[in-house]
């Protein structure tokens, strides 16, 4: 025989478990509206920056394609009343500037800045700096922009082994040759990329001094110091190493403002 219970014992029961899962349903349902409401802040924040990235860009007399922007840390509203923000990582494409009348092109310019600091206020009107403690950058210079700077007819660059090779036309004695050769790449202290080609050499070159002479002259001649341009952000070159697809560029910066003032 089934046992019996009075009915005022059940009812409390189900009540309270009704109570019990209406609260959980109301927890996640405010978990969820807070983190939308967390997503959204950050996708204004990043547009917001992206388009003051723009104006710093265009401020330095380069051009890129729209700069790609991405706010780390969660949770992000956090983030924002404390005016202070873990990483921004920034992408730049196409990156083009003027050195001596030649285009310099990164086809990417990667830049992380760190313990970004920005005000609820510059978010809000988009007036005041947004300021980074650190701020790393790495890219890549095509070779051919490279190449120009030199200013040698037929002249191409490449990597090779970890280095710096080059190809090129000469004449040598009234024949032409194609010399080959690599170099030795550097940052200068004024922040230039140094070229030092040593070594050159060309298939069928007469074994005579003058001809020599004329390959070791050639070395020289691109030996140089080739300026770059203006990095945006402050960034300055720290190292440069040949890889396949150009060369490659790593800079950086402190306490750097990563927007234009508004």
């Amino acid at each position: 025989m089934a046992q019996e219970y009075p009915a005022g014992d059940a009812r409390p029961r189900r009540r309270g478990r009704k109570l019990l899962i209406g609260l959980v349903v109301l927890l996640l349902v405010v978990g969820g509206l807070l983190v939308v409401a967390d997503r959204v802040a950050v996708g204004v924040a990043e547009r917001l920056i992206a388009d003051r990235v723009s104006q710093e860009v265009s401020k330095q007399g380069a051009q890129a394609a729209a700069p790609k922007v991405e706010v780390a840390g969660t949770p992000f509203l956090t983030q924002v009343l404390d005016g202070r923000y873990e990483r921004i990582s920034i992408q730049l494409r196409d990156v083009q500037a003027s050195v001596e009348g030649d285009a310099v092109r990164l086809p990417v310019l990667d830049v992380d800045a760190r313990n970004v600091r920005a005000s609820l206020d510059t978010l809000r009107t988009g007036q005041g700096d947004v300021v980074a403690d650190t701020v790393n950058g790495t890219g890549t210079i095509s070779y051919d922009s490279l190449a120009a700077l030199l200013n040698r007819p037929g002249l191409t660059l490449g990597e090779q082994g970890g280095k710096l090779a080059v190809t090129a036309p000469v004449d040598v004695l009234g024949q032409n040759f194609t010399v080959s050769g690599t170099a030795d790449v550097t940052v200068a202290e004024n922040g230039a990329v140094a070229l030092r080609f040593s070594n050159l050499d060309a298939e069928g070159l007469p074994n005579l001094p003058l001809a020599r002479a004329v390959l070791n002259n050639y070395a020289k001649g691109i030996s140089v110091d080739v300026p770059l341009p203006d990095l945006p952000f402050q960034l300055a070159v720290r190292e440069v190493r040949p890889l396949p697809e150009g060369l490659a560029v790593t800079a950086d910066a402190k306490d750097v403002p990563i927007n234009s003032a508004g």
